[in-house]
């Protein structure tokens, strides 16, 4: 399997291309409008096709490139079921599966970072999970803004991430430490706001982070609402 994780600068986010073979069809998730020239690069030289691009939530830091791909690949977008995007092709519900020429991806409903973020699962002798900003590597995504709720997340979390299965890798949509990846294990082990904590302690934690609103915001969440198009474009 092709798989490529991107990063953006700027925003701390990651962006990943799966595809199951070289000239074959692909999948982008959370990609970055800004990064549009290097993922039609990549896709080139991979030589593959371009056939969905998927936003794990509603981005408040970033503007999305769902739109800005379509346009350019006819790819279908797709989101969760409860996004408020009137723009995205295909809603997914939880526990729905894409099949891509090959590759399996199961989306997982896992609110708390905002009120309609989903997770994708990799099938596959190895798996992994795209956690977007729910389960970031040794840290949480915030709980305060879009429908945010700490008790969700920790339920998302604990119940719906942790049993996916210890050697599950955890790909997340954010780091601003430079890590790359992790597993189910090392965060359930070794994650300082969940390991040995109660979902009390959790809620506490998450209430008094104290953190300034994404300076994007006001102008990423209505983009990506029409899938990071300019006003008036669907």
């Amino acid at each position: 399997m092709i798989f490529r994780q991107l990063f953006d600068s700027t925003s701390g986010t990651y962006s990943y291309l799966l595809a199951s073979r070289r000239g074959g069809e692909a999948l982008f998730v959370d990609p970055v409008r800004e990064q549009m020239p290097a993922y039609l690069q990549l896709l080139t030289e991979l030589d593959v096709r371009l056939v969905h691009a998927l936003d794990t939530h509603t981005h408040a830091d970033h503007v999305t490139a769902l739109g800005a791909l379509r346009d350019v690949t006819q790819c279908r977008t797709v989101m969760g079921e409860f996004s408020r995007a009137d723009c995205v092709d295909h809603y997914l519900s939880d526990d729905e599966t894409l099949d891509v020429d090959g590759i399996r991806l199961r989306a997982i409903y896992t609110p708390g970072h905002t009120n309609e973020s989903f997770s994708y699962w990799i099938g596959g002798p190895q798996p992994a999970v795209l956690t977007g900003d729910v389960l970031l590597i040794r840290g949480t995504g915030r709980t305060d803004f879009q429908g945010g709720d700490a008790g969700a997340s920790w339920d998302s979390i604990t119940q719906r991430l942790f049993p996916l299965g210890d050697e599950t890798l955890v790909y997340p949509g954010h780091d601003y430490k430079g890590w790359t990846c992790s597993t189910i294990e090392e965060e359930r082990r070794f994650n300082p706001r969940l390991a040995g904590r109660t979902r009390a302690e959790y809620i506490d934690i998450m209430a008094n982070l104290n953190l300034p609103d994404p300076k994007m915001m006001d102008v990423a969440v209505p983009a990506n609402l029409a899938c990071g198009q300019p006003e008036g474009r669907d």
